[in-house]
């Protein structure tokens, strides 16, 4: 018996021993783990799995119009939730019917549904319960002021996530032109200036909770984002919705594929308005590419400007120049030319060949003059600068095709198809840029969509106007080629679109796609590009409508002129050019009496407040300060609030305040 009880004890000694080591081998080891480089290694990776750094994405700049308008903006937007297990019982109990009564009033449900939902949530240990999402910045200053809620982080459970969401004021006008920043390829203006718009990114600590999500740590940021530059644009709103609106009536009217405007301020070249459309499945059109910028296609008649400007440099031809078109078709190498007026227009002179847009006339014109060397025809092209990129900062732009006689295709056949814009391939923004060229008395300059960057009102980089080519031709060419654009449309091609109320110069063009495939109807693309006033150009313009309905119409005049005259029009009325407008009323001493009452009124006027709302910040400050008055704005756009009710007397040098949205 003595032996047995020996024989457990040193079993127990052995046991006792074992268990001795192995608990000071777990000492050791913790030790060694707390104290050595391994120590640090697993305490980072137990705070990967439970602690994180969570990026905070910076508000994008805005992107704004040439008067302050708003284009695209990024708003605040928070989803908001709640750890249930933080409050603590005694403040749970006291303050959770208040906090389902606001919860109610705002988000709708009853207060006892809101109770028992929260109650449920703290039984559950539902650390994450969600509350509400979407909410802008205003909102979820309410909804943290709740009770609970404005205790924080750990004293009431608050959890807020925030987010930003692009907007867009004018939805899908101008769409692609303005772009975006994302998957879809960094389009447009918000593409080209991502750098400045992004701004910097900023972070803040989160801890692993339950069922895998994540809550701050607390309401403080770790590192705040910074937000980014704001872009000034040189859009203008109010051409911009007229071109938008011309352009897409035209493609309704004749069931066109898609289409393209530009108008372009002709001195500065700051592009007023661009809009490209093109159909949907059921009929309607949207913005799906940018037309303008991208789309190289052969011209047609519109390039024939650029034929009778070289021709005229270099001698080749003048205006009187006469020219026998035949029977208005002109047999080159077994190919055919023909005029679209039947039977020709015989013998006329080289400014009618251009106003009436003889194909022969112009083909045979250039044949005779550069068939020897072709080579002296395209180098003055080239010159010019067509066979180049404008180098526009949003991306995409097509790259322009100029033949030369050393190209393995050149032909026979290529120079007189050239002569009449076959063979050659523009974009509608670089053949837009030639023709303003000749309204801007042969200055070239760069089409530009941006004016300045700016951040918090000041002005961080601003873009001035860029000369591509001081002078493209001589000033008698110049002079020439205006007088004949404005014949165009007094007499020539575009005679339906003369109007004695407002002056315009431009060419037509009508253009053959898809020809010699066989088995394939031939297309037609219609466009018109020109100027307006045509005495004193202030902007320039061009539509292209890709295969319109041949049925309907297909000519450049008919289907793309009236998309250009309407652009013009709505210019004129919307702002009149004084110096169109001639006196021909008799001087009467009861007008000047009539209007010497009519400026008494006026200037009474002018000691009232005026109503500013929905005028633009810009202008409305204007008016102020020349109305005597000192102002402070707040926000940007238009006004949405004054400080001082309209009508109310004005006291020079009074302050106002306006609220912009």
């Amino acid at each position: 018996m003595a032996a047995e009880k020996k024989g457990i004890l040193n079993r127990l000694y052995i046991v006792f021993i074992f268990l001795t080591l192995f608990f000071i081998a777990i000492v050791v080891k913790i030790v060694y783990i707390q104290y050595s480089e391994r120590g640090d290694h697993y305490r980072k990776i137990s705070e990967e799995r439970t602690i994180k750094n969570d990026t905070i994405q910076a508000n994008r700049g805005s992107v704004y119009a040439d008067d302050g308008s708003l284009l695209a903006t990024s708003m605040s937007r928070y989803e908001i939730r709640m750890d249930a297990c933080t409050v603590k019982a005694d403040i749970f109990e006291e303050k959770v019917k208040a906090l389902s009564v606001e919860l109610a009033k705002m988000f709708g449900g009853s207060p006892s549904a809101h109770v028992m939902r929260l109650r449920t949530a703290r039984k559950n240990k539902n650390r994450y319960l969600f509350i509400a999402r979407n909410l802008g910045y205003l909102d979820y200053q309410k909804v943290k002021a709740f009770p609970i809620f404005n205790l924080g982080v750990y004293g009431g459970g608050f959890i807020a996530e925030q987010s930003t969401r692009r907007e867009r004021p004018l939805g899908k006008i101008a769409e692609r032109t303005i772009g975006y920043d994302d998957y879809r390829g960094e389009p447009g203006i918000e593409g080209a200036y991502k750098g400045y718009l992004r701004g910097k990114l900023g972070w803040r600590l989160k801890q692993r909770i339950a069922r895998g999500h994540w809550k701050p740590i607390s309401d403080n940021n770790e590192l705040e984002p910074q937000d980014g530059r704001d872009i000034i644009t040189t859009l203008n709103v109010n051409i911009q919705d007229i071109a938008h609106n011309a352009l897409l009536g035209q493609l309704k009217k004749f069931k066109a594929e898609h289409g393209s405007v530009v108008v372009m301020e002709t001195k500065t070249g700051e592009i007023k308005a661009i809009s490209n459309l093109a159909r949907t499945s059921d009929g309607g059109y949207f913005e799906k590419r940018n037309y303008a910028v991208y789309e190289k296609q052969e011209l047609g008649s519109t390039f024939k400007l650029m034929s009778m400007v070289v021709a005229l440099e270099d001698k080749v031809i003048d205006t009187g120049t006469v020219v026998d078109t035949q029977d208005g078709v002109f047999k080159i190498y077994g190919r055919s030319v023909r005029d679209s007026h039947e039977g020709g227009y015989g013998e006329i002179s080289v400014a009618r060949v251009f106003e009436l847009s003889s194909n022969v006339g112009l083909v045979k014109l250039v044949y005779e003059g550069y068939k020897d060397q072709p080579e002296k025809f395209v180098n003055k092209l080239r010159e010019f600068g067509l066979h180049e990129k404008l180098g526009v900062s949003i991306k995409g732009e097509g790259q322009p095709i100029i033949p030369h006689p050393n190209d393995k295709n050149w032909s026979g056949i290529s120079l007189p198809w050239m002569a009449y814009g076959y063979g050659v391939e523009l974009t509608p923004l670089q053949t837009l840029t030639f023709y303003n060229a000749i309204a801007n008395n042969g200055v070239m300059v760069k089409p530009r969509f941006v004016k300045e960057i700016r951040f918090q009102n000041e002005a961080v980089k601003v873009f001035e106007k860029e000369v591509l080519n001081e002078k493209i031709c001589s000033q008698e060419t110049v002079g020439k080629m205006k007088e004949l654009m404005k014949n165009v449309v007094r007499r020539g091609t575009a005679k339906n679109l003369y109007s004695p109320d407002f002056s315009m110069a431009g060419k037509t063009g009508t253009c053959q796609v898809d020809y010699g495939i066989r088995d394939t109807p031939i297309q037609y693309i219609a466009s018109f590009v020109g100027y307006f006033p045509a005495d004193d150009p202030i902007y320039s313009c061009m539509v292209v409508i890709h295969r319109p309905d041949k049925r309907l119409g297909y000519y450049g005049n008919i289907v793309a002129g009236p998309v250009f005259k309407e652009i013009a029009h709505k210019i004129y009325r919307d702002a009149p050019l004084l110096k169109e407008i001639k006196n021909k009323e008799p001087q009467s001493e009861l007008v000047d009496d009539n209007f010497e009452s009519y400026f008494m009124t006026s200037n009474e006027q002018l000691k009232k407040m005026p109503n500013l709302k929905g005028v633009s910040g810009m202008d409305a400050i204007s008016i102020l300060e020349n109305l005597g008055l000192k102002v402070e704005f707040y926000g940007n756009g238009n006004v949405k609030k004054q400080s001082l009710k309209s009508g109310t007397k004005i006291i020079r040098g009074t302050v106002v305040k306006l609220n912009l949205s």
